[in-house]
């Protein structure tokens, strides 16, 4: 970090601002006229394209298929389904004429555009379509050979957000959905917890965001739903941020929606569904994990650009060899992978000053910067320096070995990003076994630990312990974290080996 660092103010000083100006510090994104909407800007929307790329992928390399559904949902499709229905009512858009006229202000003058046209059956903008998607599913299965449907969509949703933040929380997002109808409820829930599994690893592995994996309480489960499973990352200020759901419907949806066909004894049966998404807010996520108070901090596998090559020409009779050189190598480094996809090189030709040059591209998070200059030129030697190091760091090496191990240099920064925030998650979960604690941890205004605590409290007991604390119980660990020794809920005192995750949360 430098002395003075390029983001004001920084983390340490006010965390929720510090990480609006790195998104524009960034030029990623920038609210909208619209209330609650944001505009997501190149920068912004190549990182999204590359996610988007990566899980694409896996969605099909498990078996499924990108279709598309309307974007208007009838309200009677929502009315079949009554607990998924009034989990998404405060949050719907809700479309209600068909026309406009104009009409002019005799007083002002003004030509006002005025609603008419009254629909029959309003509709609402889809916050999520297992309603719309079901319906579909009824029209398309009849027997069990028509199983299993294993759809995607990638779209935009809206749910109308109160407090709006860019990328976390906004009125309009993106996002994908996932949806699956099965012959049999253990297939729907194998489907379940293998897209959970698919979230946890394209996190780790791409975002370098270390998730932890586990179970909603009935309490926060996604309305409609018989069981919700979660991603969960902590990031600096150690909120948690819910960076994916994966959830197994059980027969409710098909039964609203009449999903249903003729089982291998001819009998009529409902098939047993599940739905799972992720959104933009990865991108929050990512930015609130890796960055510094000098701006944005990208993964080389979704950065746009992983390598920036900056000629440095003071004086003109050497200016076209060294841009044609810098050219020769961003030509060289392209023709090389990491995981697949070549290497993304951009020579920064612009005639702006060196300094506004490197400094922009440290905001954008560019994980390699390479100046080559006219002694570099003569000594076929570069400038290297990497983002997830000081910003006053460099390292002048021969060219060859650039281009020998950049594949290496990327992982290796991929790597330890990734290293760097298990290491902060882990120092920041901590083991509680009584309500003082918990209390206690988080009674302050500053950040607070994870509390990792024995628990067999009911959804009332849990909801008015979270409405007090302002906190939530993020999941139930799966596997070991999620279990204990018998030891008496921090709440109620009867004996139990359930250990859940409280912790505060955007």
């Amino acid at each position: 970090m430098s002395q003075q660092s390029a983001i004001s103010p920084t983390r340490s000083e006010n965390f929720p601002e510090w990480y609006q100006q790195v998104i524009k510090a960034a030029d990623m994104a920038e609210n909208s006229e619209v209330r609650g909407c944001m505009v997501i800007k190149p920068w912004g929307y190549a990182i999204w394209e590359l996610i988007q790329k990566d899980l694409d992928q896996r969605f099909k390399d498990t078996g499924h298929s990108n279709a598309y559904f309307p974007l208007l949902i009838p309200i009677s499709y929502l009315e079949k389904e009554a607990e998924h229905a009034e989990g998404f009512a405060t949050e719907c858009a809700v479309v209600t004429h068909h026309r406009l006229e104009a009409q002019k202000d005799e007083v002002t003058g003004k030509t006002r555009m005025i609603p008419t046209g009254e629909l029959t059956e309003p509709f609402v903008i889809r916050p999520t379509s297992e309603t719309v998607i079901g319906a579909a599913f009824a029209r398309w299965t009849s027997s069990y050979r028509d199983l299993p449907l294993k759809i995607n969509q990638w779209c935009n949703v809206m749910r109308w957000e109160m407090r709006p933040r860019i990328f976390l929380r906004t009125a309009e997002f993106l996002w994908q959905e996932g949806h699956t109808a099965h012959e049999t409820k253990e297939e729907a829930i194998e489907e379940t917890l293998t897209m959970h599994k698919v979230y946890e690893d394209f996190q780790r592995d791409v975002l370098a965001i270390p998730t932890i994996p586990g179970e909603k309480t009935e309490a926060e489960r996604f309305p409609g739903a018989e069981m919700t499973f979660t991603v969960e990352a902590m990031v600096q200020d150690r909120k948690a941020i819910q960076a994916g759901t994966s959830h197994f419907l059980g027969q409710n949806f098909a039964k609203a929606q009449n999903i249903s066909f003729a089982g291998r004894d001819n009998t009529k049966q409902h098939a047993w569904t599940s739905s799972w998404g992720v959104s933009t807010r990865m991108i929050g996520a990512l930015i609130m994990m890796h960055s510094d108070d000098d701006g944005l901090v990208c993964p080389p596998r979704v950065a746009p650009q992983q390598i920036v090559i900056v000629p440095v020409t003071p004086k003109e009779d050497t200016k076209d060899a060294i841009i044609d050189h810098c050219e020769q190598l961003a030509a060289t480094l392209r023709q090389q992978n990491l995981h697949g996809q070549s290497l993304r090189v951009i020579v920064d030709k612009r005639d702006i000053g060196g300094g506004t040059k490197k400094w922009e591209w440290i905001k954008k998070g560019v994980p390699v910067r390479i100046e080559i200059g006219p002694r570099d030129l003569e000594k076929g030697s570069v400038c290297l320096q990497r983002r997830d190091e000081a910003i006053q760091a460099k390292s002048f090496v021969a060219e060859s070995e650039v281009i020998e191990n950049m594949v290496n240099i990327l992982q290796d920064i991929q790597d330890k990003l990734l290293a760097k925030a298990v290491d902060f998650r882990n120092a920041h979960i901590k083991e509680a076994n009584t309500l003082a604690e918990l209390e206690d941890n988080f009674s302050g205004e500053g950040d607070a630990d994870w509390l990792l605590v024995p628990w067999d409290g009911s959804p009332e007991e849990e909801e008015e312990l979270a409405k007090r604390l302002r906190i939530s119980i993020r999941c139930i660990p799966v596997g070991e974290m999620g279990t204990g020794a018998e030891a008496p809920c921090i709440l109620t005192g009867k004996p139990t080996t359930r250990r859940v995750l409280w912790a505060r949360s955007y």
